[in-house]
C-alpha cells in the first residue's frame, strides 16, 4: 500500500480530499505579480482573482521545479512509504519532465521506495472523479496495482465537456491558435472542448452561441450518462447564475444525477478565462473529438 496523493488541478474540493484521506500538491499561479499556491478552496479569494481577470489582469501558471518534487516527497520516503500520485494531464504541462528529473535523483538517496504515477489524460474534475474513485477503493483494502488496473479502465470512460466565454484566453495560453480564436469571436463560435485519449486539448463541435452551447452541454449529459452513482460535476469559472441553469436542464432529464456545482481554481482559470461553464460524469467512453 502506498501514500495516495493527487495535486490540486484535479480541483476536488479541500474538504472532500479531507474525506478521503488524500494529500495533495499545490500548483502554483501568478498575478497582480503575487505568487499563489491553489489550496482547493481552503482560503482562495476567486472574487479577487476573476474581477481582476475581468479587468485585464493575464494570470500566468509554473511548473515546479525538481527541488519542490524532491521537497514534496522526500518525508513521505523517509517515513518509509511509497506514493501512488494521480495526476492531471501530462500533456498539458511541462511539469512532470521536472518530476521526472526529481525522481531520477531520488532513488540514489531512496533506492527501496518509488513513486508509482498514474496520467488521467484530463484535468479539473476530469482529474478529480479519477482520484475519488481511486481514494474510495483504497479506503477499501485495494492494493496499488489493484487501483491502477480499475484506473485503466476507468480514465477511458470520463466524459468531460467545456465551454469557454472568450477565445482569446486559450490563445493566449498557446491552447488554441491566433486565427482560430478571431475567426470563432468574429463568428460568435462557442466550440465543445473535451479532453482526448492522450490527455491533449481537442473540439467535439462547433456551436454559433452561448446559450445553445449550454444547451448542448446538458443535452451531453442526458445522452452519455452511464453510470449515475457518479457524481456529475458542473464547474463555472465565475458565472454561477449560469452553471444553476446548466443544473437544472440536466435535472429535467436525468432526475437521477447527482449533480455537484463547484467553481474553477486559479490554476486553470488562468487558461480559460472567466465565464467557463464544464461538465464531467461517468460515460460509456471517452468524447470523440472531431480535431485538435
Amino acid at each position: 500500500m502506498s501514500i495516495l496523493l493527487c495535486d490540486s488541478n484535479c480541483e476536488l474540493w479541500f474538504t472532500r480530499l479531507r474525506e478521503l484521506n488524500i494529500d495533495y500538491i499545490s500548483m502554483p499561479y501568478l498575478y497582480n505579480d503575487e505568487e499563489y499556491n491553489y489550496d482547493l478552496g481552503e482560503n482562495t479569494d476567486f472574487k479577487k482573482f476573476y474581477s481582476a481577470v475581468r479587468k485585464g489582469v493575464i494570470p500566468k501558471t509554473m511548473a515546479l521545479n525538481p527541488e519542490n518534487y524532491k521537497e514534496i516527497l522526500t518525508p513521505y520516503f523517509k517515513a518509509g512509504e511509497d506514493v501512488l500520485y494521480i495526476s492531471f494531464s501530462h500533456a498539458m504541462s511541462g511539469t512532470f519532465s521536472q518530476l521526472d528529473k526529481a525522481l531520477e535523483e531520488l532513488k540514489t538517496e531512496f533506492p527501496e521506495r518509488k513513486c508509482t504515477v498514474f496520467n488521467t489524460n484530463s484535468i479539473s474534475l476530469g482529474a478529480g472523479i479519477q482520484v475519488e474513485a481511486a481514494a474510495e477503493l483504497k479506503n477499501k483494502g485495494a492494493s496499488d496495482e489493484e487501483i491502477i488496473a480499475f484506473l485503466n479502465d476507468f480514465t477511458n470512460k470520463i466524459g468531460l465537456y467545456f465551454v469557454v466565454d472568450d477565445l482569446m484566453h486559450l490563445k493566449r495560453g498557446g491552447r488554441l491558435s491566433a486565427t482560430s480564436a478571431v475567426a470563432g469571436t468574429l463568428l460568435n463560435l462557442k466550440p465543445v472542448l473535451t479532453f482526448d485519449a492522450k490527455g491533449g486539448l481537442s473540439v467535439i463541435e462547433k456551436i454559433i452561441g452561448r446559450k445553445k452551447a449550454i444547451k448542448r452541454l446538458a443535452e451531453k449529459v442526458a445522452q452519455d450518462l452511464s453510470d449515475p452513482e457518479y457524481s456529475v460535476y458542473i464547474v463555472d469559472a465565475d458565472c454561477k447564475e449560469e452553471g444553476d441553469e446548466l443544473a437544472e436542464l440536466i435535472k429535467k432529464r436525468r432526475p437521477d444525477a447527482k449533480i455537484v456545482r463547484q467553481i474553477v481554481g486559479p490554476v486553470i482559470g488562468s487558461h480559460c478565462g472567466p465565464g467557463t461553464l464544464g461538465v464531467i460524469f461517468v460515460a460509456d467512453k471517452r468524447p470523440i473529438a472531431l480535431e485538435k
